[in-house]
């Protein structure tokens, strides 16, 4: 026969065990995925704040010229993650609007990485726009702290391999419009 003592003692444990569960649980749902812009700066230059696209693009996000001039003000350092951010959560905020109007609910992951890369292929990408997407998504919605998280994607979740030139020994350079 179990005492009341130890009773209490195995209930509280087992409560105790419940919650321990429950928090490792919700934290596991909420601190693993990848937010969407570390996502998309990790798709299309690994991060890198001096990348320079081929066609002109800047920043780790891959800002398009036209984009830059827009929404960055003349002294905005393309280089510099925490004055390119801004810029691009502006240009996705006013694409993100418009697919709001047309589809009257928000983008998924999918078709936020659509807009930002090809705005115009929102209702049929590219093969190779979906292939980046899809990865995008892997990276948003990947488990980022356990064996075969990002450190060890397969080669899926890599960035993208498109050629791109490191310009970090490039003086900075001066964005005019024509």
């Amino acid at each position: 026969m179990i005492s009341v003592e130890a009773m209490r003692n195995w209930q509280m444990k087992s409560a105790m065990v419940t919650l321990g569960l429950a928090l490792v649980f919700g934290a596991c749902l909420h601190s693993h995925a990848m937010e969407r812009w570390t996502a998309l700066a990790q798709i299309e230059s690994g991060n890198n704040d001096h990348a320079l696209g081929l066609a002109g693009e800047v920043s780790r996000y891959q800002i398009k010229p036209r984009v830059w001039h827009r929404y960055a003000s003349a002294d905005a350092n393309w280089r510099n993650a925490a004055q390119s951010l801004p810029i691009a959560k502006a240009a996705m905020r006013d694409r993100c609007a418009a697919f709001q109007r047309t589809f009257r609910r928000p983008p998924t992951d999918f078709e936020f990485y659509v807009l930002w890369n090809a705005p115009g292929q929102i209702r049929k990408p590219s093969q190779a726009v979906r292939k980046r997407a899809q990865r995008f998504c892997n990276l948003v919605n990947s488990d980022l702290n356990v064996p075969g998280g990002l450190v060890n994607a397969p080669p899926l979740l890599q960035p993208d391999a498109s050629p791109m030139r490191d310009n970090s020994k490039v003086p900075d350079l001066k964005l005019t419009s024509k």
